[in-house]
Order: structure tokens, then C-alpha cells, then sequence
């Protein structure tokens, strides 16, 4: 703990944005630059707990308190080196993570807490700057040959560790580009693709394989996977998005998020995409408040949309912390996106009923408040319409951004004999191996719609799985270990 007094002295605080008003005229990022004199004061409200509950809120186990003190210490590249050893892709989560860290932060008990998110992006982006992340090729190869089945974080955090144990590795991708939901589900304004590509370059010189195009179970059989590879990783998402089985949903203008959000991002990376959904003058409603359903409404914005409305069915919650939801639990209390902040309204307590249709297209929703009364004998609260609340909401464009319920039907995993749990995604052993002999599941499918920190958890837990079955052991580190690399 460098500055002892250094919770005391400074203040919690965040880099500026560019105004909304200017950054919805493009993609890029626009989070304004942050002197390191303030990045060293960040650092030093960490107050280096005998029980950093940090650590714990971290689904990677970053080791937190250490960098925090390293970078108020001025001491970048030992600190890259201590964020590096548990997290793959800092520039990733240190962009996109709601942070789960900082809720359990102890300061954040009666104070804003550390600003560990900021900090890791910054320590991150200094070693990028810096040189100081570089290619690591492992020792030797151990004649293995490893299938990863998806490119997003789960599967490319899989994919560097096991070719750090000296596997070879094959990513496939059945997209025409690396990254996953990275490429094409998160907005450029959230994360440019640029911080991806500098990452796979990175990855190819260490000796990792990409193949795109590829749709394993289509292109590329079951059978094929098992003669040439030792272990295959499904890696492949939870891609199914939930609809909304009302009447007029086969409209034209109401499409999901996934539909939406893709074909925005490939327009950003110079592709032609024909027949292109766009926000461009209409009004648009948005269904699901999470943060698909903020990208629907940012990339809207962009686009130029005449309105902008957001619905979500649950109430809205509270600002501060609930009490049912104490610390250092991460708590559902009211927060407000980047997009939110750059215009449209938010609905809560709201159900549609209906889509209504002029000449086959979508012109207007029919609504009803809802609330959800409890029951008695503890039974789960049941939903209720209010009534007297029924509405009629213009539309020109609906996107359904309700979540996803697990992979895709007729994917990869039954060809391969791979069962489903009960929720619909890839069913695993504690040790990450499916039902399947050599065929082991991470992130989303083997999980569920999750973070993009635990997607990188669990590539790294499943690798050390994946390895222990080819060698028998192994040496890749656990949560609770550390794995320095040579920054």
C-alpha cells in the first residue's frame, strides 16, 4: 500500500467523453485521454486489504490490489506483468466488463470504489504502447492437436493457453473474421476492431492457427474433428435468441438485435452488405434492457433514427444498492449506459402485446403495464397486467434484444454426441468435459448469456482441463495461481 492516505486524499474519478452530441456522428471510441498523474492517484485510493474482496468479486482473480499499487508506484511493466498472468485480454474487459470487481471493492462500502476497470485498460494499453506485449512461444510442442469451435473470448482464451502448453492449436470461425461476438456483436464505438487485430497478430506469430469461413458441422463433419485433432473445445456461444411470440411478429421491420448489430459492424469494416437493416428516420423501438439492447440503441443513434425508445419488463430499479443485495454482491440497481446518455427514453413495467402492421410492415406496438405481485407460501412473484395502462406506441423499426437461450440447434454438438442440461446449453463435468469423449465446452455454451470476463475464465479453467487430458497433468495456473509472462 504505497499512499496510505491515498482513499482519503483522492477522489473517485473518470476519464471525460466526447459530448453526445458529437460522438454519435461515428463509430470510434470516445473515452478522452486521462493524464497519468490522475491514473497514479486511481491507484492510490486502493487500500491493499488483508482480505481484498476484489479478488473474489473478479471472475478471472485478477490480482488487484498489486497493480493498483504498482501503477501508482510508476511501475507499468511490473504491473502488465501481474495483469497479464490471470487475464488474457485486459483491453478487452477493461473496455467491456461491467466490473463486478468494483462492486465488491471494500472501499465501496461507504465510498466510490477503486477504479480497477479504468486502471487495468490503462496498465494494458502502456504495454501496448510500450512493446512490452509480445509473442510467447512455449519451449516445446507437445505433438497434440487441439480444436477450438469459436472465436470469441471464451474460445481465444483457450486457444493462447493451450498453445502456451505447447499444444497446436486450430481456432475455427465460421464467420469471415476472428472474434466472435467481440467482431460482431459489440459496436466499434464500445471497442474497435483494431484492439482484436493486434491481438491476433500477436496470437498467429505464437503459433495459433485461425480458419474462417469455417462452420464446423456443415463444412467441416464430426468425423473429420475426431481423425485429425486429439481434444476439440466448443467454444461456439449461446447464438439462439429469445423471441417474442406475440401477434404480428412475422412483420417486416422487427428483426433481433443479432440481425441488427452484425451487419453495422461489418458496414464499419468496408464490407457491402446488401439490403442493409437501418434506424435511419424512423422510429425505434427497442425490447430488452440490457447491454445488447443499449448497443441497438446506440448503433441507432448513429444511424440517425427520428425516436428512440427503450422497453424492459421489470421494474426499475433502485439507484442505490438493494438491500436484499448487499455488499460485496454485485447489485441490480438502475444503470445508465453511454447510449443511454446520447438521447431516447426508457420504459419500465412494460409488456407488448401486439405488433400492428401497415402493408405487411410494422407501424405501431400495443402495450400494457405490468407488475409482479407476490405470492404467498414464498412462491416466485407472478406477473400481472394493470389494467387501465393499455398503449399504442409508433413504430417503424422493433428490435428484440430478450437474451439467448443457448447454442444453436443442429450445431456441431449432437453430431458429436454431446447432451444438453436442462437450460438448453452444452451439459459438462466439473472439469469442463462433455459427454462426448475429448470434447470439452466453454463460455456461453456450456454456461449461458454471460460476461465477457467469464467467457475468459472459463477458456482458461477449460484449457487447464483440456491439457491435464492430453498430458495426463498440468501446468497451467488456476485462478488462484499466477502464470507471469515475459512483458
Amino acid at each position: 500500500m504505497g499512499k496510505i492516505t491515498g482513499f482519503k486524499e483522492f477522489q473517485r474519478e473518470l476519464p471525460a467523453k466526447a459530448p453526445p452530441t458529437e460522438r454519435v456522428k461515428n463509430y470510434r471510441e470516445f473515452v478522452l485521454p486521462f493524464s497519468e498523474a490522475k491514473i497514479r492517484e486511481q491507484g492510490a485510493r486502493c487500500m491493499d486489504c488483508g482480505v481484498p474482496f476484489c479478488h473474489t468479486g473478479c471472475p478471472l482473480g485478477n490480482i488487484i490490489p498489486d497493480f493498483n499499487d504498482l501503477v501508482y508506484r510508476g511501475q507499468w511493466q511490473e504491473a502488465a506483468r501481474r495483469l497479464l498472468a490471470t487475464n488474457n485480454f485486459p483491453e478487452f474487459t477493461g473496455r467491456l466488463c461491467p466490473a463486478p470487481c468494483e462492486e465488491a471493492c471494500v472501499l465501496g462500502i461507504n465510498e466510490p470504489p477503486v477504479t480497477i476497470e479504468l486502471i487495468e485498460k490503462e496498465i494494458v494499453e502502456r504495454a501496448w504502447k510500450e512493446g512490452w506485449i509480445v509473442p510467447e512461444l512455449p519451449e516445446k510442442r507437445t505433438g497434440k492437436k487441439v480444436a477450438i469451435v469459436g472465436s470469441g473470448p471464451a474460445g481465444l482464451a483457450a486457444a493462447q493457453q493451450l498453445n502456451r502448453a505447447g499444444h497446436t492449436v486450430t481456432v475455427f470461425e465460421r464467420a469471415s473474421r476472428i472474434g466472435g461476438l467481440l467482431r460482431y456483436g459489440i459496436p466499434d464505438f464500445k471497442l474497435e476492431k483494431s484492439v482484436i487485430d493486434r491481438r491476433l497478430e500477436v496470437m498467429q506469430a505464437e503459433g495459433v492457427v485461425f480458419k474462417t469461413g469455417a462452420w464446423i458441422g456443415k463444412d467441416i463433419s464430426a468425423e473429420q474433428l475426431r481423425e485429425e485433432f486429439d481434444a476439440v473445445v466448443l467454444a461456439c456461444g449461446s447464438t439462439t435468441s429469445r423471441d417474442l411470440p406475440v401477434p404480428g411478429r412475422e412483420l417486416a421491420g422487427v428483426h433481433f438485435a443479432m440481425e441488427y448489430l452484425p451487419q453495422q459492424n461489418r458496414v464499419v469494416a468496408g464490407d457491402d452488405v446488401k439490403g442493409q437493416i437501418l434506424a435511419t428516420g424512423k422510429h425505434v423501438i427497442v425490447i430488452g434492457g440490457g447491454d445488447t439492447g443499449s448497443d441497438c440503441i446506440g448503433t441507432a443513434h448513429r444511424q440517425g433514427a427520428a425516436s428512440v425508445t427503450n422497453f424492459e419488463l421489470m421494474p426499475i430499479p433502485p439507484t442505490g444498492r438493494p438491500a436484499n443485495q448487499p455488499w460485496p454482491y454485485y447489485p441490480m440497481r438502475l444503470r445508465t449506459s453511454t447510449s443511454h446518455e446520447e438521447g431516447g427514453t426508457r420504459q419500465f413495467s412494460i409488456s407488448t402485446r401486439e405488433l400492428i402492421g401497415k402493408d405487411g410492415r410494422v407501424s405501431a406496438l400495443k402495450t400494457v403495464g405490468v407488475q409482479f405481485v407476490p405470492q404467498r407460501a414464498g412462491g416466485p412473484p407472478r406477473l400481472e397486467e394493470v389494467p387501465g395502462t393499455e398503449q399504442e406506441w409508433k413504430a417503424d423499426l422493433v428490435l428484440l434484444a430478450l437474451g439467448f437461450t443457448g447454442p444453436e440447434a443442429g450445431s456441431i454438438a449432437p453430431q458429436l454426441g454431446c447432451e444438453l442440461d436442462a437450460r438448453g446449453n452444452l451439459k459438462t463435468a466439473a472439469n469442463y468435459a462433455t459427454t462426448a469423449p475429448g470434447v470439452f465446452a466453454a463460455g456461453d455454451a456450456r454456461r449461458g448469456q454471460s460476461l465477457i470476463v467469464w467467457a475468459i475464465s472459463e477458456g482458461r479453467e477449460c484449457a487447464r482441463e483440456v491439457d491435464r487430458y492430453l498430458m495426463g497433468s498440468t501446468l497451467l495456473p488456476t485462478k488462484s495461481e499466477c502464470d507471469l509472462p515475459r512483458v
